[in-house]
């Protein structure tokens, strides 16, 4: 049994690992970096990266499809699935390959291969070779797909996000379940790309959407294009004759049977903590066995350990991974003191279309009567209409008295360049006000936000709705 003894030990070596390995460094201590599996992040193998490799080639077979609404024919486009997934998979490849190429400029001492556990709260045994000595600990373990048991009997019908980018090829027919971001994203990209698609929910949530106007625009926007099945049940679910046949109950109490190719389950992801004997590390855990820690330092309790990324379940995101390990190996490197590190304004995207988005302070985590509303549909929206993507909301929240932006909900075009905008905005403790007096271009999508600001302003003056006119369509306004 080899024996590693160092200052800070970081388990995982992912997007929160390595900006925790890295943090830590900083301080002139040493660190150990230990890896259970393959290197290369989520993101750059399974996530945000081959995701959008994918949702690209489905936007260019809908730019084709729907060029006759222009009246422009280009003739019946045809998709070849073997070319499309090889392209994900090459891209794929080139984007791990970055962060294998990061990976391996760290010291090979530093590196350590294996599965880690707690033997006690300052030692770990990796695998049954090594044992880890450290003063302080980051867990940065990520997360993985959860596979409702109900699915298993499916065997290799059965596939998660972690293994559809690993496709030669696009399959006939999908049943997605779930509707979160990862289920609604690949959902309506294999439905673009020729697929035939059900999209299955157990409620009526979209992409965790809280703002029921917004959630409304969006249902009725995805409901116009996939074959959308909210508040189902499932009644089972059998691989026969090659094939995965679900039974389930509709939103009416109908029985419904799909035979497809294959089931993509969509429901989540769940923390990978429960192989880490979390029960030796000494400290507290909440109702579903992850670690309490401050949101501020990433330190659990006034432990010597800290967690980040995924692994927490706070804000699984890679920028907010990468802010967390960083503030996670810098408490680290510094133990025992700790600071709290720069958190910023909540920021999500779906990059579905229309997109999704949430800032700062979102519909679920405001206080019922004690915030404004002002809200634009993109219907009618000049710079939408042009461009036929003239669906879904945007709905803005300020606060009263000090009229300051405080947070936004969005199903609507170019929501990923507006939702940049707006937590721009909110870090910097914008008002409504303040936020009208930026410049605005004509015509272009954002003269929508301002049209919600301007609903806000009047709210927040009078309390009244504002006059309806087409302020977006009028040049010099």
């Amino acid at each position: 049994m080899n024996t590693y003894s160092v200052d800070v030990a970081v388990i995982g070596a992912g997007t929160a690992g390595l900006a925790a390995y890295r943090a830590a460094r900083s301080h002139g201590k040493r660190v150990v970096l230990i890896e259970g599996g393959p290197y290369g992040t989520t993101c750059a193998r399974v996530g945000c990266m081959p995701s959008k490799l994918m949702i690209a080639a489905a936007e260019a077979a809908h730019v084709v499809a729907d060029a006759p609404s222009f009246g422009i024919h280009p003739g019946p486009a045809v998709v070849n699935g073997i070319e499309v997934m090889a392209r994900v998979r090459s891209e794929r490849d080139r984007f791990v390959g970055f962060v294998l190429d990061g990976v391996e400029r760290i010291p090979r001492e530093d590196r350590l291969q294996g599965h880690a556990r707690f033997a006690s709260p300052t030692q770990l045994r990796v695998d049954d070779h090594t044992v880890v000595n450290a003063k302080s600990i980051v867990i940065a373990t990520g997360s993985s797909p959860y596979i409702p048991p109900a699915l298993r009997p499916l065997g290799d019908r059965l596939v998660t996000n972690d293994e559809v980018f690993d496709w030669t090829d696009l399959p006939k027919s999908v049943v997605v379940v779930g509707t979160g971001v990862i289920g609604l994203e690949v959902g309506q990209a294999l439905h673009r790309l020729g697929v035939r698609v059900v999209v299955l929910g157990r409620g009526v949530g979209l992409a965790n959407i809280g703002d029921p106007a917004v959630l409304a625009a969006a249902r009725e926007a995805f409901s116009d294009e996939l074959d959308l099945q909210l508040n189902v049940q499932l009644v089972s679910a059998e691989r026969e004759g090659g094939q995965a046949v679900l039974r389930y109950t509709d939103q009416t109490g109908a029985l419904r049977t799909e035979t497809v190719e294959v089931v993509l389950a969509a429901a989540g992801r769940v923390p990978n903590v429960k192989e880490l004997g979390i029960e030796h590390a000494g400290i507290a855990l909440d109702a579903a066995g992850l670690p309490i820690f401050n949101t501020q330092t990433m330190q659990c309790g006034s432990s010597a350990i800290f967690i980040a990324g995924d692994a927490n379940d706070e804000r699984p995101l890679l920028h907010e991974a990468a802010d967390q390990g960083r503030i996670a190996g810098d408490n680290a490197g510094r133990f025992p003191e700790v600071l709290p590190g720069l958190r910023r304004t909540p920021l999500a995207i779906a990059f579905t279309d229309p997109q999704i988005a949430a800032i700062g302070r979102t519909w679920r985590t405001l206080v019922k009567g004690c915030f404004i509303v002002g809200e634009v549909s993109f219907a009618n929206q000049g710079r939408s209409r042009v461009m036929r993507q003239n669906r879904g909301l945007l709905r803005v929240y300020a606060e009263p008295g000090t009229g300051r932006f405080i947070g936004a909900e969005i199903a609507g075009p170019r929501a990923e360049h507006l939702a940049h905008l707006l937590a721009w905005a909110c870090q910097t403790r914008m008002t409504i006000v303040q936020m009208l007096e930026m410049p605005f271009y004509h015509p272009v999508i954002e003269e929508g936000l301002r049209t919600a600001l301007r609903d806000a302003e009047e709210k927040l003056l009078h309390g009244l709705p504002e006059i309806e006119h087409c302020t977006d369509c009028t040049p010099g306004m």
